[in-house]
């Protein structure tokens, strides 16, 4: 009768809520603590070990962290629904049908090739949000941004040795970060490639870690780097740094770095597409007896003439006083929107007066007031 697996929390030590964080600890603590190198011949501390690994590469992982809280030991070791299991006492998941095939078959069937963990990885991208102002985006600027990423420990160079140290070749592997089974099925002879789970695919042993990042080779620094933000940026949108991400593994490329961009509001424009837009204020005597004022654009203010006659909500366009496109030389306009302030506070002079304007005008001087009751009155005449 096979024996008992203990439960992988139990294995660890930790509780069945324990996040990502309190389970790497706890790996790592026992992990070192069991290590096989530190207890040569020592069977029981292999053979520990080897149960912490087991425990952890589950436990760390989602999904099979998920599986395994709800169908226990069956739901990750090949013999519940998620493996295969019956030829002979020979069963194997999802991921290791393929490196079944390459070494029995001398390849997969799908064009899979075994991979070691320790391949070259590209490092993680980074995401970050810088806001500027509405004239910055306008005319584009530089900036500074400081950015925090995991950087390659400058004590020990990256190996995450402690100095004067370097990694050792797993003695179980032989530094090839992969161990090989050999088992006879009703088939014949199978062998099959397994990562090596001493070493978990890196070929290599740490058992004198740099105290400054602990093993991992890398640390968390801030950089400072300058970024050239182009003149007609829009709200929104993305600058994209190649290789200002974090580094990669094992010899792989670099992350990138993605700059999303806000665009602080402004107290007097607004932006549409490449077009500025302004709203001006005039006065009713402005607008009937038109009127020269100072209007202001991204470049400064200038003289505007106001046509007399002017109606409220009436937009007029200013060629090339807008935003720089994009990717060309082309520039948007500005819109000057004005609209027509009506006094609020008259004094009874003032009130007289317009009394008087308004008898003597009658409804010659509105023309859009004319028509519209001449309309109104020539509907309800026909109904």
């Amino acid at each position: 009768m096979p024996e008992q697996k203990r439960d992988y929390y139990e294995v660890l030590g930790v509780s069945r809520d324990a996040d990502e964080n309190e389970i790497k600890k706890a790996y790592r603590k026992l992990a070192k603590q069991y290590h096989p190198d530190l207890h040569p011949n020592d069977k029981e501390a292999e053979a520990r070990f080897k149960e912490i690994n087991e425990a952890y590469a589950v436990l760390s992982d989602p999904q099979k962290r998920k599986q395994y809280d709800m169908y226990g030991h069956s739901g990750v070791d090949g013999t519940g629904f998620n493996g295969f299991s019956g030829f002979g006492g020979f069963d194997f998941g999802f991921e290791d049908i393929f490196d079944t095939f390459d070494a029995f078959f001398g390849g997969s069937p799908f064009g899979r090739s075994s991979r070691r963990k320790s391949a070259p990885k590209r490092g993680n991208d980074i995401k970050y949000t810088l806001e500027i102002s509405f004239t910055e985006a306008a005319f584009g600027t530089t900036k500074e941004i400081d950015v925090k990423r995991m950087q390659v420990c400058n004590v020990c160079g990256g190996s995450g040795a402690k100095p004067g140290t370097k990694p050792e070749t797993c003695r179980h592997c032989n530094g090839t970060g992969q161990i090989r089974h050999v088992q006879v099925t009703p088939f014949g002879q199978m062998v099959n490639m397994r990562t090596c789970e001493y070493c978990r695919g890196e070929g290599t042993v740490i058992t004198d870690p740099c105290h400054e990042c602990r093993g991992s080779g890398r640390v968390q620094k801030t950089s400072r780097i300058s970024i050239k933000i182009p003149a007609g940026i829009d709200n929104g949108q993305t600058i994209s740094l190649r290789g200002e991400g974090e580094p990669g593994y094992m010899g792989g490329p670099p992350g990138d770095l993605y700059v999303s961009i806000k665009i602080k509001p402004h107290p007097i424009f607004t932006r549409e597409g490449y077009d500025v837009i302004c709203e001006i204020p005039i006065t009713f005597t402005q607008a009937a007896l038109g009127a020269e004022i100072e209007i202001p654009t991204l470049e400064g203010t200038m003289k505007f003439n106001i046509p007399e006659g002017t109606q409220t909500g009436t937009v007029f366009r200013l060629k090339n006083k807008g935003i720089k496109h994009l990717r060309s030389n082309g520039k948007g306009d500005q819109l000057i929107k004005v609209n027509v302030e009506v006094p609020t506070r008259l004094s009874a002079k003032q009130k007289e007066l317009l009394r008087q304007f308004a008898e003597i005008s009658g409804d010659e001087v509105f023309q859009q007031r004319k028509t519209f009751f001449e309309k109104m009155r020539e509907y309800f005449n026909k109904n």
